[in-house]
């Protein structure tokens, strides 16, 4: 019942705030900004040790202006998912433009029913994750992680899933995945395969943005078990509430390429779009909170 009461007072809170205009929204931005990084201080440690490791050839005069622009980002992204809330799908679908759907299409024409997108948190990632009308007679899936606060966590299903779209859980990924393909259901399942890795789940280390670091293996696996075709979703910022996304062939084969290769050339590209416009990573992330030696340790008392 408190669950109920405390999703219709945060919706409400939310849908009053959508109703506004974006130019509107983006003055609440603006506020929003200040009192997240001037007041709040919101992970500001997390986000400073992040940029210097990532890049340790810039200056402190530098990394400072990268971090102001990446709260500014922090700042639109809010605003702009609370907009999900009162948008239209025609708005919606220009100012997160898909460059070429069509790929999506032609892959699954060939006869392969599913195709697993992958991503990263940059730009906007929620107003990619909404729309089952992007492709042909596809069903889109999200996977998430579940939140703590339940109320909150069906507001972010209901804000995603508004335009047709379904989420699948972290924990019903494999099953649900193996279920859309044996039933051959025309279905692109996206994953934001930049998360941290369980300690569980520490299986493969790549260099990543200057630094050692775990990236998740889940999506490759099920894909060379499937041999289901990987798509990387490479996302452009191109002004404040605009983006663009360019569909890319990772493979069509995965049973035919090298363990880890899908892994590592999604880190390779994820790398290159976070390089173009360091602001729009969401670097507020504990990224590289394990070491390798956690990794050792772990499986080492298993």
């Amino acid at each position: 019942m408190w669950t109920q009461i405390q999703y219709a007072l945060i919706y409400g809170w939310i849908k009053l705030h959508a109703l506004l205009p974006m130019s509107a929204l983006y003055v609440l931005s603006d506020f929003l900004y200040f009192i997240v990084y001037r007041v709040i201080r919101y992970r500001v440690s997390v986000v400073r040790r992040n940029l210097k490791a990532a890049f340790p050839g810039k200056s402190n005069k530098e990394l400072l202006l990268l971090e102001k622009k990446f709260y500014h980002h922090f700042a639109d992204y809010v605003v702009e998912t609370l907009k999900l809330a009162h948008i239209s799908l025609e708005e919606l679908q220009k100012r997160a433009y898909v460059q070429n759907p069509e790929l999506i299409d032609q892959l699954m024409d060939k006869g392969n029913p599913c195709c697993l997108l992958l991503m990263g948190h940059f730009g906007n990632w929620e107003w990619y994750s909404g729309s089952t009308s992007r492709f042909k007679d596809a069903c889109l899936y999200q996977i998430y992680r579940p939140l703590n606060n339940k109320a909150v966590d069906k507001l972010f299903i209901h804000l995603r899933t508004k335009f047709g779209s379904f989420g699948i859980s972290k924990n019903d990924t494999g099953r649900e995945v193996v279920r859309l393909v044996r039933n051959k259901v025309r279905s692109a399942v996206i994953f934001l395969a930049d998360q941290t890795p369980s300690p569980s789940n520490l299986h493969y280390w790549t260099n990543f943005l200057n630094q050692d670091t775990a990236i998740l293996t889940g999506a490759e696996r099920l894909a060379r078990k499937l041999n289901t075709p990987v798509v990387f979703l490479d996302v452009q910022m191109l002004k404040r509430g605009y983006y663009t996304l360019e569909i890319q062939l990772i493979t069509d084969n995965p049973k035919e390429t090298p363990e880890n290769w899908i892994t590592e050339e999604y880190a390779r590209r994820m790398e290159k779009s976070i390089l173009r416009k360091p602001e729009g990573w969401l670097w507020t992330h504990k990224r590289w909170k394990y070491k390798r030696s956690d990794a050792v340790t772990h499986h080492g008392n298993n």
